[in-house]
């Protein structure tokens, strides 16, 4: 590639960059994805090697599922955190093995409820389902995806800013200034530039890594037996009462999910200028989507989610070609039979994660800004500014509240799945509609989803 400039455009087939820089890029979602990926089964007591191995799976899965087209990688979701806490909370620090199969069945009949839900919207159609999403819905849903997910960044800066500003600085350089290949890998430069940075100058780092490093093996098989479903059946030791309270409890939140995978997916579709709400429709991602989670929740893993840390990927770097997010899930893969690696990413101090995040959560929402103007939505229309309002207030203000969630009797809601519900009702039953479903535009114009 040289110096030839990336087009605005962005570019869709990488395979003009060759096979080398296409590696690269594979490499750079990987890290993009791993921080949060392996957050989840630290919090909940799950193998890292297993979600690591089906997030991988569970990204190729959905590839499969939605026909190769959509640039999406699915790494481990928070949005059951709640449920894994409930029925298999952690005992002195400690994971409880002997409750976490109980909380992956839920977690498995919760992603069927995705396919139950996929086969509604290819019953109805995308156009009547999209009818309750317009831009003023889905723009301040990503907006909003991208704030809420903020704090998460910011908390691990504030573990080291300097490191965090190295990560921010090099990320900066590398997408203004760089040029060919450096411009289009600032995210994968940034870690390992504040990571090398981290452990010429800090001793904890170096210390934690040597440490960890040292204690892993080269090779080990990611899945444990004992620890996933089968197992649990297996044993012949099975207490239905709490297969039934695991159900109850977590199936519920799949409702919540759904309406988020919609706004990751027009997140996606905004940055890479392309209606994959239409093509391959919905209801391909949220079955691809849903199968991931049960595959993953039936051996051991985190429930899948499409990563909006990947979506910001897409944006920053303007490779929106999903072979490249393919390589990144088969990099996975390898990596999760090598507990070493898993050891040098689990040893990045926290400020790297942090500046890295805090970049790639940021143009979720610039995204999100981009969705609301590319679309001219009106605001100078009170019931837009009302739908705006409610959704970016309740989906930030529940989320940073002391509870964190909004409890309905067994179901907790996160803000954002509150927000959403609202802005998608009131929307709905608010009068003075003007959105008419309109066609995908490719090439050198833009999507308009929803044409005022």
């Amino acid at each position: 590639m040289g110096k030839k400039k990336i087009p605005e455009e962005g570019i869709y087939d990488a395979r003009e960059l060759g096979a080398g820089r296409m590696f690269v890029l594979g490499f750079q979602h990987m890290f993009a994805m791993f921080g949060a990926t392996v957050l989840v089964p630290i919090l909940t007591g799950l193998d890292v090697s297993t979600t690591l191995l089906f997030a991988g799976l569970g990204t190729l899965l959905f590839h499969l599922i939605t026909g190769g087209i959509v640039p999406a990688f699915l790494g481990s979701s928070f949005a059951f955190l709640g449920g894994y806490a409930t029925i298999a909370p952690m005992i002195d620090g400690q994971p409880n093995k002997e409750m976490l199969p109980y909380a992956c069945f839920g977690v498995a009949c919760a992603g069927l409820v995705y396919v139950i839900l996929s086969a509604l919207f290819k019953a109805f159609g995308a156009k009547k389902v999209m009818r309750f999403f317009p831009p003023i819905v889905t723009g301040p849903i990503i907006i909003a995806i991208g704030l809420n997910l903020s704090s998460s960044a910011i908390n691990n800066c504030a573990q080291n800013w300097w490191i965090a500003m190295v990560a921010i600085v090099i990320i900066i350089a590398a997408n203004i200034w760089g040029k060919g290949m450096i411009k289009i890998i600032p995210i994968l430069l940034g870690v390992i530039g504040s990571y090398v940075v981290a452990v010429i100058c800090d001793a904890s780092v170096r210390e934690t890594l040597v440490q960890n490093v040292s204690n892993a093996k080269w090779f080990a098989l990611p899945i444990y037996k004992d620890e996933t479903v089968f197992g649990l059946f297996m044993n012949g030791n099975v207490d239905t009462h709490m297969l039934l309270t695991a159900v109850i409890t977590i199936v519920p939140l799949s409702l919540a999910t759904m309406v988020e995978h919609i706004g990751d997916i027009s997140a996606i579709s905004s940055t890479c200028n392309r209606n994959y709400i239409e093509n391959p429709g919905l209801h391909r991602t949220l079955m691809g989507d849903g199968l991931a989670t049960t595959l993953a929740a039936l051996f051991g893993a985190p429930a899948n989610t499409t990563y909006g840390e990947n979506t910001g990927v897409l944006a920053l770097s303007k490779i929106y070609d999903p072979r490249v997010i393919r390589i990144a899930a088969i990099l996975a893969m390898c990596f999760s039979f090598s507990p070493k690696f898993a050891a040098i990413i689990s040893s990045m101090p926290g400020g790297t994660i942090g500046g890295v995040s805090l970049v790639l959560y940021g143009m979720i929402s610039a995204v999100g800004v981009r969705n609301v103007v590319e679309n001219k939505v009106d605001f100078t229309k009170s019931r837009n500014v009302l739908v705006a309002a409610l959704i970016l207030v309740l989906s930030i203000g529940i989320s940073y509240s002391s509870a964190g969630s909004l409890a309905l009797g067994p179901i907790s809601l996160s803000g954002l799945a509150v927000g959403s519900i609202v802005g998608i009702v009131l929307n709905a039953i608010m009068p003075g509609k003007d959105y008419v479903y309109g066609e995908d535009k490719q090439g050198d114009e833009s999507v308009n989803f929803i044409v005022q």
